[in-house]
């Protein structure tokens, strides 16, 4: 995948633009790793925030709000940045796809968030990088070596131990963190097909302008039917104040891993993603008092070992960069 592996949760990571990286962005690979670490500190505050706000507000209505506040941040910093292009109609249909993709992701997401720990879901969404590595040799016909799909298959190991003890008390929505994978990995094979030349920021202002396209008519249909999912309601008090975590962290995470493939090599910053379970887990201790059990913390380990195998393997595959 453009970094090597999926960094971050549904929706946060815009492709490399390769052609946009200048000389002398390429060459601050420091200041790329701290907005890196950045970015793993700060991501899992939208799923904090998402959490606090799905004790009350529907599903449908959150995906409203991350998305449509996306759109009004970003499509400003787009235009302002010259890289607003005026989509084809080819391109105009593959921004819905993606649009649609990335809704039932988030969705999927933040529904499990409304019953599990935070860090349990975002352990079992990073098998998302070996469902991709599958997918890129299924439909882009990209060559793997056995090492690498050993590694996905000892990742989806670990990841059902993370998912065992939660099938056993929540059902079926311990799964769905791996819908989420799946969609996800979906969207990044969409994306990598379909938007090299387009700038990830203006990408991104698409995608939220797209999906705000999908969901809103969806709650105007929805509105006073009673189906809790979809059936929006007037958010009373400190609840707007999580919607709008929900958005602007998310518009904030998209700009820092924006700046940061910019700034340093993609294969450089993917290794600190997994930061993110650990802030993860102390923000879901800190506020919902949420603490992954031990069969949880071998899973977790399991996965992030055959994750950073995967990055390495994946490294090495590369071609040498050229010379500046």
């Amino acid at each position: 995948m453009p970094i090597a592996t999926a960094m971050s949760h549904p929706g946060r990571l815009p492709p490399r633009d390769t052609a946009s990286v200048g000389p002398m962005a390429a060459d601050r690979p420091l200041l790329g790793v701290f907005l890196m670490i950045g970015f793993a500190l700060v991501a899992p505050g939208m799923d904090a925030f998402a959490k606090l706000a799905g004790a009350v507000i529907p599903v449908g209505e959150i995906l409203a709000f991350r998305f449509g506040i996306q759109t009004l941040l970003l499509l400003p910093i787009a235009l302002a940045m010259g890289g607003l292009l005026r989509p084809s109609p080819a391109e105009i249909g593959w921004h819905f796809v993606r649009a649609a993709l990335i809704l039932l992701a988030t969705g999927a997401f933040f529904t499990a968030l409304r019953f599990m720990p935070i860090a349990d879901a975002i352990a079992i969404f990073f098998v998302e990088p070996f469902i991709l590595t599958l997918f890129g040799a299924a439909f882009l016909k990209e060559r793997i070596g056995w090492r690498r799909l050993l590694a996905c298959a000892v990742g989806f190991v670990g990841a059902m131990l993370v998912i065992r003890p939660s099938f056993a008390a929540l059902g079926p929505v311990a799964l769905f963190p791996l819908i989420t994978a799946v969609s996800f990995a979906l969207y990044m094979i969409v994306t990598r097909r379909t938007a090299q030349a387009v700038h990830p920021v203006a990408l991104q202002a698409w995608t939220g302008l797209a999906a705000s396209g999908l969901i809103l008519p969806v709650l105007w249909v929805f509105h006073g039917s009673g189906v809790q999912v979809f059936d929006p309601v007037m958010p009373k008090g400190v609840f707007w104040a999580h919607l709008a975590g929900v958005g602007v962290t998310a518009s904030i995470t998209h700009l820092m891993v924006s700046a940061a493939l910019r700034f340093a090599p993609a294969a450089t910053i993917a290794p600190l993603q997994y930061l993110e379970i650990i802030s993860a887990t102390t923000l879901g201790y800190l506020i919902f008092a949420d603490l992954p059990d031990k069969q949880t913390l071998l899973g977790i380990a399991i996965i992030m070992s055959s994750g950073l195998f995967v990055i390495l393997r994946e490294r090495r595959a590369l071609p040498p960069a050229p010379a500046p």
